[in-house]
């Protein structure tokens, strides 16, 4: 006897999100049994714990400049991107942002977690570590450990020494606060910017 059930009961069933759920039935790769009045949705129980979740396929690779000033490289970034998931085989989509690596509010980065959230995508590719946050990279890390997403990062390069990481911090915080203090374009920015990058580079030497 079949029983059915709305469409939260049958996301939390799968361990999905209800948008999840509705997406899928955009794709056609689960629709729900009925309608009830309204358009409330109904998912057949019986059918539904013989069903599996689909394995997601997409590789999303993640680019990131700071400013309007790196756009070549952020160009730069994607192209690498692309090429070397072409190359691999995958299906794939570029998602980029251009600000701070301080700034969790960009919009191709909360696109991002929530594609790791939701366990849409099989893997994370970057070029570098930083690209995707100054701070708090290791907790997107653990986010895509826990959901068995696999990352790439294709320049591990050498460790940088605690000096050279600080010196990148201290650089980035002023840089952050500078333009929003001028405007990331003005010319009062980018002589801040540079004194203090001649300064960093002097207490190194």
């Amino acid at each position: 006897m079949s029983r059915y059930i709305k469409i939260g009961q049958a996301a939390h069933l799968l361990g999905v999100s209800v948008q999840t759920l509705r997406r899928w039935e955009e794709t056609k790769t689960l629709l729900p049994d009925k309608r009830g009045p309204g358009g409330t949705r109904y998912y057949d129980l019986n059918q539904l714990l013989g069903h599996k979740k689909p394995e997601p396929s997409l590789t999303f690779a993640y680019a990131r400049v700071s400013n309007h000033d790196q756009k070549d490289d952020l160009k730069r970034q994607k192209e690498l991107l692309s090429s070397y998931c072409a190359a691999s085989g995958w299906t794939y989509e570029v998602i980029s942002d251009l600000g701070s690596g301080m700034n969790y509010r960009k919009k191709g980065l909360k696109k991002l977690i929530t594609a790791i959230i939701e366990g849409r995508i099989r893997r994370l590719v970057i070029t570098n570590k930083d690209r995707l946050l100054r701070f708090g990279a290791e907790l997107i890390f653990s986010l895509c450990e826990a959901k068995q997403i696999e990352v790439v990062i294709m320049n591990q390069g050498e460790d940088c020494s605690f000096e050279e990481e600080l010196a990148k911090d201290v650089l980035e915080i002023i840089t952050v606060f500078s333009a929003r203090l001028y405007g990331s374009r003005s010319h009062k920015n980018k002589k801040l910017v540079e004194a203090a990058k001649v300064l960093i580079d002097d207490t190194k030497s």
